[in-house]
């Protein structure tokens, strides 16, 4: 009986011993694993704290642009402001039938020096 007994021990131990290195093998396969998901998340959050602080800074690049386009805007309306009371006192197809010379020379250089401007504004320089 005892070398029956060995037997049984001897059996359940190798069985023990098997089914230990089986766990052993796979929980080491499932830390490796783990690890390799870990450091995919890891860049793939700084991937999206990248992004998210350039997105932030694009805010405020436009926010910046958006005042500039505001104050632009509000200096077009008052020139166009003066510039309407300035035409609103004069009669200028008048003035045209009176003094055309006058007129034409003046009307022509200001319409240059818009064009130039208009010119200068939407020019890109290289």
């Amino acid at each position: 009986m005892g070398m029956k007994l060995a037997a049984i021990m001897a059996a359940m131990l190798l069985t023990v011993g098997i089914a230990f290195s089986w766990y052993y093998k796979d929980t080491q396969k499932r830390i490796g694993d783990l690890r390799e998901n870990a450091a995919k998340l890891e860049v793939s959050v700084r991937a999206n704290e990248a992004a998210l602080e350039q997105a932030q800074a694009n805010a405020a690049r436009s926010a910046e642009l958006s005042q500039k386009l505001q104050a632009d805007l509000q200096k077009a309306e008052q020139y166009s402001d003066e510039l309407r009371k300035t035409l609103g006192k004069h009669n200028l197809t008048m003035l045209a039938l009176k003094k055309p010379g006058l007129i034409e020379q003046r009307m022509n250089d200001a319409t240059q020096k818009l064009f130039d401007d208009i010119t200068a504004d939407t020019t890109v320089s290289p």
